[in-house]
């Protein structure tokens, strides 16, 4: 990657629920040790589910002073501590009710149970409170810094279908482009004010996108909401769920950030992760589960975390490759070694808000922090010259329209 003078830096958030704590208190050290707060530092913030709960609440102005930040990360530490055991309640028979509900929806078909078993979700309600309580009514396009949120759209009826010029439902073009698709599709909703390859932000509330992201399979049903695009003359309808279906580091840098970065400027990511829990599994153990067994939560939902992972130990090694020593991660396994024991390490479920849970994590955040202890000050440096950066333009701006206007 060239090396310009130009800095852009961009911060992902990973996903996964409750987990979402672990980059929030790296966040909260970050900014006790800089004195700033995040949007003062980071130019782009991107990042699906629980990590797009953080970004965009780290977005919000002030009502009494627009240009500045709502909340620090310390506010949304204390936003997981407080609202996490409402909207993940304890419920031991979750994954159960879900068990049984699927294996009705394949055998039996007795709609009572339909019913009764509530398709194992959690109950949206409490989430959606969290979030409203957050954001309000603020839209996308009143974030304070380049935000993207990722949302999958399982509904595709919407989707256009690009097309060429003479070409009719007899004869269509074969190109590359003609996606002749009613299926569901991944969405970049975002704010980017770079100059290249700018577009319309959609008039779209950040409570709608952030729900829409957070709508993990099998804890919550999909979320839909509307979005109006400038370049379209009506309403387009979403049925979203959970963007860590699609989204990465990798996904987010190539798909919806690099289109935008400016030739002269050189891009620097910093990454925050939840933990790593995917464990490797033995032929034997995977033949055994079967058709259900490999979506069972008894056996840590297999198939579903191979998903979520599977795109991005694809591409990791090309894009470090490729960012080189312009990228920053932050993160570590969940899963005990030796030298850890089992009790002290937080619970990779996304949806245990227990107190002890909240304490551990807190430890597992200030862990990963302590065993990058270079790299975490490395990044806090990187991130004040950036503020600084910010800074002497807007003070170079001033001082241009003080001679303009005032000293001619």
């Amino acid at each position: 990657m060239p090396k310009h003078n130009n800095k852009h830096i961009i911060l992902f958030n990973y996903g996964g629920g409750m987990r979402g704590l672990v980059p929030a208190h790296i966040m909260s050290r970050m900014e006790e040790v800089t004195g700033l707060r995040m949007a003062d530092m980071v130019d782009t913030f991107c990042g699906p589910s629980t990590g797009s709960i953080l970004n965009a609440a780290l977005n919000i102005p002030k009502e009494d002073a627009p240009y500045r930040p709502k909340f620090r990360a310390r506010h949304m530490v204390r936003f997981y501590e407080r609202d996490g055991i409402k909207i993940f309640p304890r419920d031991r028979f979750r994954d159960f009710r879900g068990f049984i509900h699927d294996f009705n929806n394949r055998t039996m078909k007795i709609g009572q149970l339909d019913s009764l078993f509530k398709h194992g979700h959690y109950d949206p309600i409490n989430l959606k409170r969290a979030l409203r309580a957050l954001y309000g009514d603020t839209k996308l396009n009143q974030s304070l810094k380049n935000l993207i949120i990722p949302v999958y759209n399982i509904d595709g009826d919407q989707l256009t279908v690009v097309s060429e010029a003479g070409e009719t439902q007899e004869a269509p073009v074969h190109t590359k482009n003609n996606f002749i698709d009613e299926g569901g599709h991944a969405v970049w909703l975002k704010k980017m004010t770079l100059p290249r390859n700018q577009k319309a932000t959609p008039d779209v509330s950040i409570f709608d996108a952030v729900t829409a992201s957070c709508a993990a399979p099998t804890y919550f049903p999909c979320h839909h909401f509307e979005a109006r695009h400038q370049d379209r003359h009506h309403k387009i309808e979403y049925s979203g769920i959970d963007g860590s279906i699609f989204d990465n580091p990798c996904i987010s840098y190539h798909g919806a950030i690099k289109q935008h970065i400016p030739e002269d400027t050189t891009p620097l990511m910093i990454v925050l992760g939840t933990g790593y829990d995917l464990k490797s599994i033995k032929k034997e153990d995977w033949n055994r589960y079967g058709g259900l067994g490999v979506v069972d939560p008894v056996n840590d939902l297999p198939l579903i975390k191979i998903l979520f992972h599977a795109s991005e130990s694809a591409l990791v090694d090309s894009f470090r490759q490729e960012m080189g020593s312009h990228l920053f991660v932050l993160n570590k396994s969940m899963l005990s070694s030796e030298s850890e024991a089992m009790s002290s390490m937080p619970s990779p479920q996304i949806d245990d808000a227990s107190p002890e849970n909240l304490k551990k994590l807190e430890h597992f955040a200030y862990s990963i922090i302590e065993e990058n202890q270079h790299i975490f000050d490395h990044i806090c440096h990187l991130l004040v010259q950036n503020r600084d950066k910010g800074m002497r333009g807007k003070h170079n701006w001033l001082r241009t329209l003080r001679r303009k206007y005032f000293f001619k």
